[in-house]
């Protein structure tokens, strides 16, 4: 695969209607990939991220930009804006009825976090690993693969 097939980079506008484009574009790519096993968890990340910016990020003029970077061990998905302010991440009261965008990014990534950039703003960004880890299950319930160290129970 050639270096410019491992990266997607695409502009959206500050609307509601930007979140669903971007997922059905990143699912095409995972698929081009061969990488549908992450598309799931892929998919809500970048709806977290891309919400998070479309909702936060107000910055009149401005443009929000994702990026799919397809790694040797994973995915790397970047959501950038023109906003200074950053994203912090704490767990919300039982009763909110919102909140849980980034623990959930947490949760579903291999790491995550926010970095300057070239520019005005800062780009949010999280990375998916294509291997499980150790005794985990696949997204789609299937068990480990024959042969695969699983953690031990105790």
């Amino acid at each position: 695969m050639e270096r410019q097939d491992c990266l997607i980079v695409m502009r959206w506008r500050r609307g509601p209607k930007s979140v669903p484009l971007a997922r059905r574009a990143l699912r095409k790519a995972l698929g081009t990939w061969g990488l549908p096993a992450i598309e799931d968890a892929a998919s809500l990340i970048l709806s977290e991220l891309l919400t998070n910016a479309v909702r936060h990020a107000r910055v009149p003029g401005r443009s929000i930009e994702t990026r799919f970077l397809l790694m040797p061990d994973g995915l790397r998905i970047e959501v950038h804006d023109a906003s200074e302010q950053r994203p912090l991440m704490a767990l919300p009261d039982d009763d909110a009825g919102g909140g849980w965008g980034l623990p959930l990014v947490d949760t579903l990534s291999a790491k995550w976090g926010v970095s300057d950039r070239s520019g005005p703003g800062k780009l949010v960004w999280a990375e998916l690993a294509t291997d499980e880890p150790e005794g985990r299950s696949a997204a789609d319930g299937t068990p480990p693969a024959p042969g695969a160290r699983t953690a031990a129970r105790s």
